[in-house]
């Protein structure tokens, strides 16, 4: 999961305090956002979680502590990655916690939505459950499109939701964890090959097919192992 909880000073003089005092309590406004996709993952998918800090070089050990004592509440452990400066090795005690909760046998895993609801269902149950939207809403033209999905066949097809990453609403200025708003579905697409249906909602890009020649194709390695090709 993707979350971002900062502690700065920058965001100490937000909440109208000096950075040790902020440093005492991190503000709710800035674990709601995590707190909200770790209860998507325990109780919509019913799975163990834990969460890693891609570390910064500003970031400090106090504001690791903070974050680790808050999330002891919650009972989620917490990581420190370092792959960005040590490669691998880095990563290794957030892969030994994965494999670690993968064979602890505490899943049960369960989806947000069953495969034999209707599309529409399935939309609205996204929207609902892991966005904290209050519902969802499209124009005729839209709710047309997908009844004739549903009546063509797709309607067992899973649904693939297209909007900001920067908020769970679907406007991106919307930050924490909002709820009570409405998730307006402006178009929706099918994806044949890859059998499902996409979800468009709010401003949003749609991510351009590959081009002829994949990047991959100018990647190589050498007898000693270094790499070319990646830029």
């Amino acid at each position: 999961m993707r979350s971002r909880v900062p502690c700065s000073s920058r965001n100490a003089q937000a909440f109208g305090t000096d950075r040790n005092t902020y440093l005492t309590c991190i503000p709710p406004e800035c674990t709601a956002n995590l707190e909200r996709h770790v209860n998507n993952i325990r109780n919509h998918y019913g799975l163990p979680c834990v969460v890693s800090i891609n570390h910064f070089t500003s970031d400090t050990q106090e504001e690791f502590d903070l974050l680790r004592r808050h999330m002891d509440r919650l009972g989620v452990p917490v990581v420190l990655a370092r792959h960005w400066a040590d490669g691998s090795a880095g990563a290794e005690e957030l892969a030994h916690m994965v494999v670690k909760l993968a064979e602890s046998g505490t899943a049960s895993k369960r989806y947000v939505y069953q495969d034999e609801g209707s599309l529409w269902d399935k939309m609205k149950a996204i929207a609902t459950k892991v966005y904290g939207a209050a519902d969802t809403s499209a124009d005729s033209a839209v709710r047309a499109k997908i009844a004739d999905l549903q009546q063509d066949g797709y309607g067992h097809y899973p649904v693939c939701a297209a909007k900001t990453q920067y908020s769970f609403s679907t406007d991106p200025k919307l930050r924490a964890a909002p709820s009570g708003y409405l998730v307006n579905i402006r178009e929706v697409r099918l994806a044949v090959g890859s059998e499902f249906v996409v979800m468009i909602c709010g401003d949003i890009m749609i991510m351009p097919g590959l081009p002829k020649e994949p990047a991959s194709t100018r990647i190589d390695t050498n007898d000693d192992g270094k790499i070319s090709g990646l830029f």
